[in-house]
């Protein structure tokens, strides 16, 4: 494969992961959302139902299953979406790298009377 279709192959790359950081930054943000609200809940009820004390609720809330849950799959979101970003860096790089290197071989044929 010569130096032209990668860099095609991977602004092609690029193009899809950026989509696809809309896709997970959506599914971020609605585990975020869920998870805050679910806390905010069960903090209101251990204080209400189960006459918890406030300094209390920070120890506990963390601990209730339902809450763990959706602060897992919260940290999962933000783990792919970290990833899908780091992912997309990676492609911006390995471009530029292309980029210089075509530009070195450009300037190198035009030496050469090529």
């Amino acid at each position: 494969m010569n130096l032209v279709d990668e860099l095609f192959k991977l602004n092609n790359e690029l193009t899809q992961s950026i989509k696809l950081l809309r896709k997970n930054g959506e599914q971020l943000a609605k585990a975020e959302r869920e998870y805050k609200l679910k806390l905010r809940t069960e903090a209101l009820r251990l204080r209400q139902e189960e006459n918890l004390a406030v300094t209390l609720i920070d120890l506990i809330i963390y601990g209730v299953p339902v809450v763990a849950e959706l602060r897992f799959k919260r940290d999962v979101a933000k783990a792919t979406y970290d990833a899908n970003q780091e992912h997309i860096n990676c492609c911006k790089l390995q471009i530029r790298l292309l980029e210089s290197q075509i530009s070195r071989e450009f300037e190198g044929a035009g030496k050469n009377g090529l």
